[in-house]
């Protein structure tokens, strides 16, 4: 079962010390441990936006690619990208993957107000503009045959409590952060993974 990556620097694990910590690694072994053989690629780049997904669609679906796993919209909301331009680029990457054959995963934008960088006065504002573009982002997965995964639901309470699972940059997750991300995705992944068998 080929395995891919694409998005961000959280799709890239930046942030870890170690691979084996970060998404892809974390969420092959989870596949392996299923049953299934693995081949994962991670074509994530740090930085990246939803205008990015096209070169990394291509290269992924020129490996070939069965599963596809994206992590996109943090650097979207942190560059004021629209929401609609971003949900537009992200619908056509998954419409990409899934004329190319593979099943589609999105973990949509994070909420970044539980970012420390964010001052508490502005963190209503950035909360409501996350979900915003998470909303946005999510219909048009909908829309193009992928699924949403809701990552943020579950991992932003935990984040906002728990430093531990920022890494030292205060902006990316630790390992233990990674962990809690791959356990919400891997649900939706799992599923797949299964009806694909």
């Amino acid at each position: 079962m080929r395995l891919c990556l694409l998005g961000d620097s959280i799709a890239a694990g930046v942030g870890s010390t170690r691979r084996e910590d970060t998404l892809g690694p974390l969420l092959a072994g989870r596949l392996r441990q299923a049953g299934h053989q693995v081949d994962l690629r991670v074509h994530a780049v740090p930085g990246a936006r939803s205008a990015d997904l096209r070169s990394q669609v291509k290269s992924a679906v020129a490996g070939g690619v069965d599963i596809a796993v994206v992590v996109i919209g943090a650097n979207d909301l942190t560059r004021f990208i629209p929401a609609d331009v971003g949900a537009q680029q992200l619908q056509d990457a998954v419409t990409d993957l899934r004329a190319a054959g593979a099943e589609v995963v999105v973990a949509t934008a994070p909420d970044l107000s539980v970012v420390s960088h964010v001052p508490p006065a502005l963190r209503d504002v950035v909360s409501a503009v996350s979900r915003q573009y998470a909303q946005a982002q999510q219909q048009a997965v909908i829309k193009a045959g992928g699924t949403v995964a809701h990552v943020e639901r579950a991992v932003t309470p935990r984040f906002a409590a728990d430093p531990s699972l920022f890494a030292t940059d205060r902006f990316h997750p630790s390992a233990a952060g990674y962990r809690e991300i791959a356990a919400a995705l891997a649900p939706a992944v799992e599923a797949i993974a299964a009806q694909r068998a």
